[in-house]
């Protein structure tokens, strides 16, 4: 759901900066103001106001697709083609963008009461959330599991149909 919202306003920017200056930085520029507002709000909103560890709300990063969304129109030239490439390349980018800073929590750790566990599962674990119901807790059941075992390329190629879509709509 992120990268088909999130194509909005790097579509917009990039089209004006495109008609109006003829500059190919319209999304990277875009994505980098919204990815410094995102840290700030995480810093000062849920770090220090809030005490919430920043791991949990750290913002996803579009930056590498951006860029790509951005060399395609330059390219390219045709927002049509954009959006058919770089709208999907959007997406596409967005799971290996962010599996470089994720990576480091699947690693396997002893806990001291006995069992072995990834770092995230301990630090679900540990940080004690007593307003989260265990229902909401239970993530990816009954959802896309019915197309096998990995939904990420399911869900990714949804995704860019969609922010090709969302692309030419807000363009």
């Amino acid at each position: 759901l992120t990268p088909i919202l999130l194509i909005t306003f790097p579509a917009a920017t990039q089209y004006f900066m495109w008609e109006k200056m003829r500059l190919p930085i319209g999304a990277t520029f875009c994505v980098m103001t919204l990815h410094f507002g995102q840290w700030m709000n995480r810093v000062f909103n849920f770090y220090m106001w809030a005490w919430f560890p920043v791991n949990f709300v750290t913002p996803s990063l579009m930056i590498p697709s951006a860029i790509f969304l951005d060399v395609t129109l330059m390219m390219t030239g045709s927002y049509m083609f954009t959006a058919l490439f770089g709208g999907m390349g959007w997406s596409l980018l967005f799971y290996p963008a962010n599996w470089t800073w994720l990576a480091p929590f699947h690693l396997a750790v002893k806990h001291p009461s006995g069992p072995l566990m990834s770092i995230a599962d301990l630090m679900g674990m540990e940080y004690v959330r007593s307003a989260t119901p265990e229902y909401i807790r239970i993530i990816e059941r009954g959802t896309l599991r019915t197309f096998g075992r990995d939904v990420t390329p399911v869900s990714s190629f949804f995704a860019g149909f969609i922010s090709g879509i969302v692309y030419l709509w807000w363009v």
